[in-house]
C-alpha cells in the first residue's frame, strides 16, 4: 500500500564490521511535540526482540520541524549568567549533604554556609523530596530565608534548586509554591519523572529548570544495549532544561572524556558536525544548556575540568566542599579559589600559597587525580 511506502523507515548506512546502522524515519511517523511518541517508536518494542542480542541507540538527528514543536530552554547559559551576574567564570555549586536525614533547619544551615563560602548554586539531591524528616514547604521557606541572608552578606546573587519531583499534579503544586514564595529555580529528576511530566513543567513555569539525570545508567551504562547519555541530553535540551548534569570525565561517575565532551558540545553548540559515531545536528537557535560537572569533584581536579570543558560549566561538588577538614564554609571558599586560580591561569599549588583554605583542601585530598 502507498501508506506503507510513505511511512517505512529506510536503512541508509550499514557497517557490518563495526555493527552500526543508520535509519531514516519519516517525520510523519511521529506526532510533533510528543516526545513519548518518539521514544516509543524508536526505542520501543524493538529492544525486546529475541532476534537481537543487543541494541544500542547512540545518536539521533532531530529535524527542524520536530525541534520547533518544543520550547527548548527558557534561559540557557546567557540567561543563567545574567541572573547570577557572573559573566565569565564557571559557576560553583554544591549539593546539600548528607543527601537525606537532615531536618529542614539543618538543611538550610548547610545551604547558607555553602553560599556564604562562595557557592553560586545550592541544590537538593535526587532522592530528597518531602519526607517526614524534611518536608518540602518547610525546607523551602527556611532555605530561601538563608539564601536572602547570604545574598545580603556576600553581595552576590544566589540560587536554590529545590527538588520538585513528584506525581505530575503534585509537582505543579510544588512549583507554584516555589514561585509564590520567592523561589528562583527548580530541580527535577527528569528520567524518573518522565519526559511528558518534564514537558508539563517547562510549559507550566517561568523558573529555570535543573535536570538531574538519576537513573541514566539504567539506559546508558551497557555499551552494547540501551540508549546513550547523548540521547538523554538532546531530548532534555529540546524539551527545555537550563542546566544538566553530564558527568566530569575526571570524577567518580561513569563516562569517558570523549563522551562527556561530545555531550557538552551537543547541548551547548548550535551545530555539531557528523563523525564516525555521531550524526550532524543543527539546533536552529534553540538555547544552549549549561553543562554541570558533578560526581567526585574536588578542588585538586578543578583546573583539569575547566581546561577540558571550558568556562561554560557548573563545577558542582558535594563531598569536595562539605568534606573539607574545616567545614562547609571553608570548603566552599576552597572550591571557589580553585576556580579563580584556574581562570587567572595560576597553578592550584601556587595559588594555595596565599589562600590557606585551598592549601588545606589540596593537602587533604592529595590523592585525588
Amino acid at each position: 500500500p502507498k501508506i506503507g511506502k510513505k511511512l517505512a523507515p529506510k536503512v541508509y548506512y550499514l557497517d557490518k564490521e563495526n555493527k552500526r546502522i543508520r535509519i531514516a524515519y519519516p517525520l510523519d511517523l511521529f506526532e510533533l511535540g510528543n516526545l513519548p511518541c518518539v521514544m516509543s517508536s524508536i526505542g520501543g518494542n524493538i529492544y525486546g526482540m529475541k532476534s537481537a542480542d543487543g541494541i544500542l541507540w547512540e545518536d539521533v538527528r532531530i529535524p527542524k520541524k520536530m525541534l520547533k514543536s518544543f520550547k527548548g530552554p527558557r534561559y540557557g547559559i546567557k540567561g543563567i549568567r545574567k541572573y547570577l551576574k557572573v559573566k565569565d567564570r564557571p559557576l560553583v555549586g554544591t549539593i546539600v549533604k548528607p543527601k537525606v536525614g537532615l531536618t529542614s533547619k539543618e538543611h538550610a544551615k548547610v545551604a547558607y554556609e555553602s553560599w556564604l563560602g562562595g557557592c553560586d548554586i545550592v541544590k537538593d539531591d535526587e532522592n530528597l523530596t518531602s519526607q517526614n524528616f524534611n518536608k518540602f514547604k518547610k525546607r523551602f521557606l527556611l532555605t530561601i530565608k538563608a539564601l536572602k541572608k547570604a545574598e545580603k552578606e556576600t553581595g552576590e546573587k544566589k540560587v536554590y534548586l529545590i527538588n520538585c519531583t513528584a506525581e505530575c499534579e503534585e509537582m505543579k503544586r510544588r512549583i507554584k509554591f516555589v514561585e509564590e514564595n520567592g523561589g528562583n529555580y527548580i530541580m527535577l529528576d527528569i528520567l524518573t519523572l518522565g519526559w511528558s511530566a518534564l514537558q508539563t513543567a517547562r510549559n507550566f513555569t517561568k523558573l529555570p529548570i535543573h535536570a538531574h539525570r538519576a537513573g541514566h545508567a539504567m539506559f546508558d551504562r551497557n555499551p552494547e544495549h540501551g540508549m546513550s547519555m547523548e540521547i538523554i541530553a538532546q531530548c532534555a535540551r529540546m524539551v527545555g532544561v537550563d542546566t544538566l548534569h553530564i558527568g566530569t570525565a575526571y570524577g567518580k561517575m561513569t563516562g569517558d572524556k570523549t563522551e562527556v565532551l561530545h555531550i557538552e558540545e551537543e547541548i551547548e553548540n548550535n551545530f555539531t558536525p557528523e563523525t564516525r559515531n555521531n550524526l550532524e545536528q543543527k539546533w536552529y537557535g534553540t538555547k544552549p544548556v549549561f553543562a554541570v560537572a558533578s560526581g567526585g569533584v574536588y578542588p585538586r581536579i578543578v583546573d583539569k575540568i575547566i581546561d577540558f570543558m571550558g568556562k561554560d560549566v557548573v563545577i558542582q561538588a558535594g563531598g569536595g566542599i562539605h568534606g573539607h577538614p574545616q567545614g562547609t564554609i571553608v570548603g566552599a571558599r576552597a572550591m571557589r579559589q580553585a576556580v579563580d586560580a584556574t581562570m587567572k591561569k595560576i597553578s592550584l599549588d601556587e595559588y594555595a600559597k596565599t589562600h590557606p583554605e585551598l592549601k588545606v583542601a589540596l593537602e587533604y585530598w592529595s590523592n585525588v587525580k
